[in-house]
């Protein structure tokens, strides 16, 4: 099917267009840091405006994966302090809640100063509470006998409750298995995703996609100029040489690797990631740019990445014990696939052998190695592409692959989503107790 408007009528066609451009609007928004502290920040901006005072105490109620994927990670603009707390002190003090996942973006020195005060000063309590979220930040701010609790579940801006002094401010419901207020995903599938980024008007997507080149691209070059975290990317290239091949996986892994590492950047993320942002568009990127194709040719190409990688997490969920890189490695294979004029059975087969390659990848959490496990997400899908270029592909009955890439894709979500359930409560157990 072809993506087409006509005047005046709503067909299918039109509905999934706009459906689409939707999705993408949504997904692809700029954050500055990681994600998870970042909503943790935006909570407790959100709670100190209600309570409208600084706080003289803090309870942070958390599920298990905001521990995982905040614990180890640097938070941006407090001077270099991790964890759960900081991302909390930086919301209170700096914090600006309209500015959502760049809330601590407009943080001063004096701040960052106001930042170590505070968290030397007040108490601010972390627990791991049972919740049937698997993302569940409650945010519970105190000044005197006057109280705040905001709840914020299943994405990172997703506010359900607030309350003041026991009077409810604002709630909503929400349940485990959807994400109020943003358009649906289950209407995604290979097929229509090629065909879309082939029939998109280009000016519907521009700003979007361009601003996610723009913000991308910035962090992978300040990631390999300057040293963060395990310089994944800057070793890639001495270790490697500059062949397309290994600068496509280094922009990658250095722009994680600057993320990760107090880099004070925003990127452009994808599924509420800012490493899987840049998995799906940095290697794309680098293989536009080697190949010479026009701007066009790239942005359907980023299309097809974005949308591939929104598809594969969509019967995930945003957080889990699978590494959300393998999925975007996937989608930039696809992305590589179609710059070098693939169509709907290259990309499938792209997706399929790289899924075969990588799928155990765990996640442990935001740290300095996963800019690592990008650079091996990249590999696999770079390499699930040259093997169906050769004539070479990992067909149905092998291990969890299915004939047909949307069943494929059916059992990755199935084995991250409900066989890895346990898989993760190892995870987290492991890195309390460290």
């Amino acid at each position: 099917m072809r993506f087409v408007k006509e005047d005046n009528k709503m067909k299918n066609s039109d509905l999934k267009y706009k459906n689409y451009l939707q999705i993408l609007k949504e997904e692809l928004v700029p954050a500055m840091g990681c994600t998870e502290p970042i909503a943790i920040a935006y909570a407790a901006a959100i709670a100190k405006k209600v309570l409208g005072c600084v706080p003289e105490k803090v309870i942070v109620e958390v599920s298990g994966n905001i521990i995982k994927n905040v614990k180890s990670v640097i938070v941006p603009n407090t001077g270099h302090l991790k964890g759960i707390a900081a991302a909390t002190a930086a919301g209170i003090i700096g914090g600006k809640s309209d500015r959502k996942l760049e809330v601590i973006s407009d943080i001063t020195e004096g701040d960052k100063q106001k930042i170590k005060e505070y968290l030397s000063t007040y108490p601010i309590e972390v627990k791991l509470i049972e919740t049937p979220f698997i993302f569940d930040i409650q945010m519970n701010v105190f000044y005197k006998d006057s109280y705040v609790k905001v709840r914020i579940v299943n994405y990172h801006t997703n506010i359900i409750s607030i309350e003041k002094d026991g009077e409810i401010i604002y709630q909503k419901e929400a349940t485990t298995s959807k994400e109020e207020g943003l358009n649906g995903k289950t209407l995604l599938n290979i097929e229509d995703i090629v065909d879309f980024a082939n029939s998109v008007d280009i000016q519907d997507i521009e700003d979007t996609i361009g601003r996610q080149i723009e913000y991308n691209s910035r962090i992978a070059e300040e990631g390999l100029r300057n040293s963060y975290g395990a310089n994944i990317g800057s070793v890639l290239i001495s270790t490697y040489g500059s062949d397309i091949k290994v600068r496509a996986k280094a922009k990658a892994a250095a722009g994680s690797d600057a993320r990760m590492n107090g880099c004070e950047l925003p990127v452009i993320i994808i599924s509420g990631s800012g490493n899987q942002g840049m998995t799906a568009s940095l290697p794309v990127i680098e293989y536009a740019n080697e190949l010479k194709v026009s701007k066009e040719k790239l942005y359907r190409a980023l299309i097809i990445s974005d949308l591939v990688t929104i598809h594969q997490k969509t019967g995930i969920g945003r957080l889990s014990a699978y590494c959300g890189a393998v999925c975007a490695g996937a989608g930039s294979g696809a992305g590589i696939a179609y710059l070098y004029g693939g169509g709907y059975r290259e990309i499938s087969h792209t997706i399929v052998n790289a899924l075969s390659i990588v799928s155990g990848m765990i996640c442990d959490g935001a740290k300095a190695s996963c800019a690592a496990k990008i650079a091996v997400a990249v590999d696999a899908g770079i390499l699930g592409y040259y093997m169906f270029e050769q004539g070479q592909q990992f067909k149905g009955g092998d291990g969890i692959v299915k004939k047909g890439v949307e069943a494929t894709i059916s059992n990755i979500g199935k084995l991250a989503k409900e066989g890895m359930k346990e898989t993760d409560i190892e995870i987290i157990k492991i890195m309390i107790e460290d």
